[in-house]
């Protein structure tokens, strides 16, 4: 099977509070997490609500460009 035609396609997912505000000096990076979603269930980008290490508080997590 080719790699173009999988059904579940890899996603990195970032929060978009650390990346508005820009990162702290105090802070190390931007949060992010990789997860998997259904390429033919949900076409458009996808947000979840995550826990960023950075912030100390849960926050929207969207999808990135890979």
């Amino acid at each position: 099977m080719s790699k173009g035609k999988d059904i579940r396609i890899r996603i990195i997912l970032e929060c978009t509070s650390c990346v508005r505000n820009g990162v702290n000096k105090e802070s190390p990076g931007i949060s992010r997490y990789i997860t998997q979603k259904n390429r033919n269930n949900t076409s458009s980008r996808l947000e979840l609500r995550k826990f960023c290490h950075y912030c100390h508080r849960h926050t929207v997590h969207e999808e990135i460009k890979k």
